[in-house]
């Protein structure tokens, strides 16, 4: 099964919305194997946002991520990259679609409530970033089997 890693930025925890954005996975059938809420340190920010070094956000951005806690997860499912991007929605708030996650919480680009990984590669290398092999479970979920074939 495919995994994915999805952050719940400050501003999400901040503003209480936790429970309702974990929710939205959930009813998708997306399946959690890996969560812990924790303070990033400026190492771990700045290898996040690694590709971006050198841009006008980049300090903004890590500053912003080491303000306050964030709840990182890991989730798993068929297709489960493309699933996650689309509960998200477009990554400017403004302009993702109501029904999505930055759409119905979103207030600005640079507090957009959520990060997903934006393939496999990515998926596998934040997951690594955050997460020690021991963190993520295995387990079978009730109801499995009536998501997919």
């Amino acid at each position: 099964m495919e995994k994915t890693f999805i952050m719940l930025k400050p501003d999400a925890v901040q503003r209480g919305l936790v429970g309702q954005i974990i929710s939205r996975f959930e009813s998708k059938g997306c399946k959690l194997v890996g969560m812990k809420l924790i303070k990033v340190n400026r190492d771990v920010a700045e290898q996040h946002y690694a590709e971006h070094k050198g841009k006008s956000f980049f300090e903004p951005t890590v500053n912003y991520i080491m303000s306050s806690p964030v709840v990182a997860m890991v989730w798993e499912g068929k297709n489960v990259v493309v699933i996650a991007r689309e509960l998200m929605g477009a990554t400017n708030p403004v302009s993702a679609n109501p029904g999505t996650i930055r759409g119905a919480y979103g207030m600005d680009i640079s507090r957009n409530i959520i990060h997903g990984s934006d393939s496999e590669v990515s998926a596998k290398r934040e997951i690594a970033l955050y997460f020690q092999p021991g963190e993520i479970l295995e387990y079978p979920k009730a109801g499995e089997e009536w998501l997919s074939e």
